[in-house]
């Protein structure tokens, strides 16, 4: 069996293994950083804090991020960005080892992190069309989205085994090895000169192209809509901290299990959908997951022993998988590269910043009627919406993507 064409790239074969492992590292941080919280407030409130952290770096650093990316070399950007979260997760150890974090220093932790990630992602994002023939682009990223679903399998399992054995110090400190991998690794991967156009104007008009590129794509706003109504009501990250602890009674080991029970799920998700690309129509395929989402949101809510919670989790991360794939590659398939950061950017306010937002309104639901109220209602969101959307949203019922070219 031949290999998918990507796979025969040096340059983009190395550059996956190097993303890879960053987010290996990044994910278990993540999850590290949420049971840490929680470990220091006993509040799903303030762990959900977490979120507002991230969704304030995100809107405010998205757009200018995004514009960096289209005008100063993109693999410099993710080096510097990686070595300055390397700094980050020495300090969070450092802080951890010495008994001196407080909750207002991991705020911060996460703020500088997100705030490194608004200029990493776009350009690591854009790097993939360099590294890829066009007709490759659809195979790069359904290779990327089941990879990014390994690492975030791995990385909270991983931050549950490490916070158990030695708190979550010991997550942080591997976290800093992460980072470095990425960083020698582009020091071997070749990315071709941007093209010079969005250097001869102002960066505030770049951002502004962007903004504007994507308000006149409805197709993509709609997609884009569902993902926010399964990530703004159906967020479960920050509350499997109070299902762990005080609904299923599971322990640190038990959340790192549930914390990376949608990698499952997400994987088998893509495995699905990539042989289904350019073959079936996409728009049922989406509108089917987004109700599926709120279905899972429920079960997990709902379930009272971890199998049950596990099995609702991976069903959660299939789901996500599923839309996923399809909005990447309608965005990267659309945009022209000399604009793909900042319209990489745009799309990451809501991509990324619609979970961090939705772990503020579930850590908040939660705080006032508990976690299992707060899933239950919030899962209730998306099957309105993907209904709604089923019976009125001509564009997105009868999408779909190109077929891609065997290599």
């Amino acid at each position: 069996m031949a290999l998918p064409a990507p796979l025969r790239s040096r340059g983009f074969v190395l550059y996956w293994t190097g993303v890879v492992l960053t987010e290996i590292g990044t994910r278990g941080t993540f999850m590290a950083n949420l049971f840490h919280m929680y470990q220091l407030t006993g509040s799903t409130l303030q762990t959900g804090l977490i979120g507002l952290a991230q969704a304030v770096a995100l809107i405010v650093l998205s757009p200018l991020g995004g514009a960096w990316a289209d005008r100063v070399d993109r693999r410099r950007i993710v080096q510097l960005m990686q070595c300055l979260s390397l700094l980050v997760s020495v300090g969070l150890a450092v802080l951890t080892l010495t008994g001196s974090m407080q909750p207002a220093l991991l705020l911060l932790s996460v703020l500088l992190n997100t705030a490194a990630e608004t200029f990493d992602r776009p350009a690591r994002q854009a790097i993939i069309p360099a590294l890829v023939p066009q007709k490759d682009l659809v195979q790069a990223f359904a290779l990327i989205n089941p990879s990014r679903e390994v690492a975030i399998l791995i990385g909270p399992a991983l931050a549950g085994f490490l916070i158990a054995a030695f708190g979550p110090a010991g997550m942080y400190l591997t976290d800093v090895v992460s980072f470095l991998v990425l960083i020698v690794v582009l020091q071997f991967v070749r990315v071709p000169a941007l093209p010079g156009q969005a250097r001869q104007v102002s960066v505030l008009t770049n951002i502004r192209e962007g903004f504007t590129w994507l308000r006149q794509r409805s197709l993509i706003l709609q997609l884009i809509g569902l993902d926010l109504v399964c990530t703004l009501f159906g967020a479960y990250r920050a509350v499997l901290p109070a299902l762990a602890t005080d609904v299923l009674h599971v322990g640190a080991s038990g959340f790192g299990l549930l914390a990376a029970a949608p990698a499952v799920g997400a994987l088998a998700g893509s495995a699905l959908v990539f042989p289904l690309i350019g073959k079936v129509r996409a728009g049922p395929l989406v509108l089917g997951a987004t109700a599926a989402y709120g279905v899972m949101a429920i079960g997990l809510g709902q379930a009272s022993v971890l199998t049950w919670a596990l099995v609702a989790a991976a069903g959660l991360g299939l789901c996500d998988a599923l839309h996923t794939t399809i909005r990447h590659a309608a965005v990267q398939i659309e945009t022209p590269d000399g604009m793909r950061g900042r319209v990489t950017s745009t799309y990451q306010i809501a991509s990324r910043g619609g979970p961090a937002l939705g772990d503020l309104n579930i850590g908040g639901v939660a705080g006032l009627l508990g976690p299992v109220a707060a899933l239950t209602l919030g899962g209730a969101v998306p099957i309105v919406a993907a209904a709604a959307v089923a019976v009125k949203g001509r564009l997105v019922r009868g999408y779909q993507v190109p077929a891609h070219e065997s290599g």
